[in-house]
C-alpha cells in the first residue's frame, strides 16, 4: 500500500489462540481502497484464521480492526456486510436446482424482488462483463459461470473490500484471464480486494502487494512484481523449493494401462457420463489429464479404479489383463494402486490411527494380513517407513488421520501406494490443498515412480502442475477425452479452449 493512501481496513497486532495453538501471533495488515492485496502462506500459516477474524466468523483473541480509520468489532458475516466487506469462498455455496436470479435473491435481503435481482443482475453483467443468464438453472452452468454468480452476489451489496478464496482453482485459463480483468475493474473504481492463492504466477500478474504468512506470523510484506515465484515460495515455507526433475519420455516401453472404447452412465440426475474414452500409458511415463471439476474426472477415475465396473472386461486392461468388470482389489493384485481425490472419508477413515489405514489398500496385496488376520506389527512398521521416507509430520507416533494436516495426510496417503511399487498408479488431485513444499515432495515422489519404471496417471485441475511433471496430456470435458498428445504440443490456451470444451465443438461439427 501507497504510505500516503489512507486505509479501508487495518489490523493492528491481530492474534487468535485455541488452547496451547497460537494460530494468528500479532498480525499487522493494510489494505487501501483500489488495491489488490495477495494475502499467502502455506497450509496452516494462519491464512483463514485472519479472514474469519475479517469476515466476522471468529473473534480475535487479542488485537484491534479499524475500517477506515476507526475501531470496529466485527462479530458476525452479516455485520462484516453491513460494513462493506464481501467473501467469496473456494467452495461454491449454490443450490443446483435454483435458477442464477434465484440463488442470487436468497441471499439478499426479503425486500429485493426477483425483478429487481434480474434488473441489478443486468447492470452489473454490463459493468463489469459478468455475463450471466438469470433463468438459467445452476446445475447446467459451468465453474466459471457458478462463480460469477458469487461475486454478484457480493458486488449487489455494494463492498469496499472484497475477499476472494483461491477464485482460479476451478477456472480455464481463458475464465481466469477473464477473472483478473473483472477485478482490475473492480479495484479501478475503488473497491478493495484481498486475494488468497497458491497460484504464485497469478499472484506477480494481478497483485501490488503481498502479505506472506508463516506459523502465524508475517514473514514479509512485499511486492510480488518485485520477486520471482521460486523466491516468495521459500518465504512461504521457510527454505528453498527445488525444481521438479521430469522422468522424461520412454518410447517403446511396455503398455501397462490400455483403455478401449470406456462408457459408463450416469450415476444420477446431474452425475457425468463417460463417453468412448480412449487412453493408455507406457512404462516409465507420466500421462497427465486437466480439466475442469466436474467434467468426468471422478467417474474416470471410478472406473479406472475398479469402483465402477463395467460389463465390457476389455475396456480396462491392466497389465495386459482385461479387467473392466474386475473390482478394486482384483486390479490391486494386478499391480495397481490408487489415490482418490478426497483423502479424508475416501482415502483414509479419519478415526483410525495411520498404521491402521495402511490396510485400506495392502490387505490385499501387502504383508499387513495373513490367513485373514491383521499383522499389526508389520503395518507398524510400514507406517514409521511412510512417515520418514514422505517427511509425513503428525502429532504423534501413530496419530489418527484426522489430526494430521491435510498436506501431511496426503503425502501419508500417496506414500501408502508409491511404497508398494506398483506397476500403476492413477492419482486424482495429488497436490490439491497443499502447501508448495508439499506439492514439490508429491509430484518429485511420482516422477521418481514413473523413473523405476512404472506408468503414472494424473488427473489434476492444476495446469502448471501437469506442465510440471506430465510426458504426455489430455484433457476431459463432459465426459470426453481429448486425444493425447505429448506435453511440448499442447499450449495453455489450448488446453483451455479444450476445457471450455471449443476442440470438442470442432470435432462433433466435422463428424456432422
Amino acid at each position: 500500500m501507497n504510505s500516503t493512501t489512507p486505509a479501508l481496513v487495518e489490523l493492528r497486532k491481530i492474534s487468535k489462540r485455541y488452547g496451547e495453538l497460537l494460530a494468528n501471533d500479532g498480525i499487522d495488515l493494510a489494505i487501501a481502497p483500489g488495491e489488490i492485496h495477495a494475502l499467502l502462506g502455506e497450509n496452516g500459516a494462519g491464512k483463514s484464521t485472519l479472514v474469519k477474524i475479517l469476515y466476522g466468523v471468529i473473534e480475535p483473541t487479542e488485537g484491534q480492526i479499524l475500517w477506515q480509520g476507526r475501531p470496529v468489532t466485527i462479530s458476525s458475516p452479516v455485520e462484516a456486510r453491513e460494513l462493506g466487506i464481501g467473501m467469496v469462498f473456494q467452495h461454491f455455496s449454490l443450490f443446483d436446482e435454483l435458477t442464477v436470479a434465484e440463488n442470487i435473491a436468497v441471499a439478499l435481503p426479503a425486500t429485493w424482488t426477483l425483478s429487481a435481482v434480474r434488473a441489478r443482475l443486468g447492470d452489473i453483467s454490463r459493468a463489469y462483463g459478468l455475463s450471466l443468464e438469470p433463468d438459467r438453472a445452476v446445475w447446467t452452468l459451468s465453474a466459471g459461470e457458478r462463480q460469477r454468480i458469487e461475486i454478484v452476489r457480493c458486488l449487489l451489496q455494494n463492498p469496499n473490500l472484497l475477499i476472494l478464496d483461491e477464485p482460479t482453482s476451478v477456472l480455464t485459463p481463458q475464465e481466469s484471464e477473464h477473472l483478473f480483468i473483472t477485478l482490475e475493474k473492480l479495484a479501478a473504481d475503488g473497491c478493495a480486494i484481498l486475494y488468497i492463492s497458491h497460484k504464485l504466477e497469478e499472484v506477480r500478474r494481478l497483485c501490488r502487494n503481498a502479505t506472506i504468512l508463516r506459523a502465524g506470523r508475517v514473514t514479509a510484506t512485499l511486492d510480488p512484481r518485485e520477486r520471482s515465484a521460486r523466491e516468495i515460495a521459500a518465504l512461504m515455507v521457510g527454505n528453498e523449493i527445488g525444481e521438479v526433475k521430469s522422468s522424461g519420455v520412454h518410447e517403446g516401453q511396455a503398455e501397462i494401462l490400455s483403455v478401449q472404447n470406456l462408457s459408463v452412465p450416469p450415476a444420477g440426475l446431474h452425475g457425468q457420463a463417460l463417453i468412448d474414452i480412449n487412453l493408455n500409458a507406457r512404462a516409465g511415463e507420466v500421462i497427465g489429464i486437466a480439466g475442469v471439476a466436474g467434467n468426468g474426472q471422478s467417474e474416470l477415475f471410478a472406473a479406472l479404479s475398479g469402483e465402477t465396473t463395467v460389463e465390457s472386461a476389455s475396456a480396462v486392461i491392466i497389465n495386459g489383463k482385461p479387467c473392466g468388470s474386475f473390482e478394486i482389489d482384483q486390479r490391486r493384485k494386478l499391480g495397481a494402486a490408487f489415490v482418490p481425490e478426497e483423502r479424508l472419508g475416501h482415502a483414509a477413515a479419519p478415526t483410525h490411527r495411520l498404521s491402521e489405514n495402511i490396510l485400506v489398500s495392502h490387505h490385499a496385496v501387502g504383508a499387513v494380513s495373513k490367513s485373514g488376520f491383521v499383522v499389526l506389527g508389520a503395518a507398524r512398521k510400514l507406517a514409521r517407513t511412510i512417515i520418514k521416507g514422505f517427511d509425513v509430520r503428525s502429532p504423534g507416533e501413530d496419530a489418527q488421520a484426522r489430526k494430521l494436516s491435510g498436506g501431511n495426510l496426503q503425502k501419508f496417503v500417496i506414500g501408502r501406494e508409491i511404497i508398494r511399487k506398483p506397476k500403476l498408479l492413477i492419482v486424482n488431485q495429488p497436490t490439491w490443498g497443499v502447501d508448495a513444499g508439499a506439492a514439490r515432495l508429491i509430484r518429485q515422489a511420482l516422477v521418481d515412480l514413473a523413473r523405476a519404471g512404472s506408468a503414472i496417471v494424473v488427473i489434476s485441475q492444476d495446469l502448471d502442475e501437469l506442465f510440471e511433471i506430465a510426458d504426455r496430456l489430455a484433457v476431459i470435458h463432459h465426459g470426453r477425452l481429448s486425444p493425447v498428445k505429448p506435453t511440448p504440443e499442447w499450449t495453455k490456451e489450448a488446453i483451455g479452449l479444450e476445457m471450455l470444451g471449443v476442440g470438442h465443438d470442432r470435432e462433433a461439427g466435422h463428424a456432422a
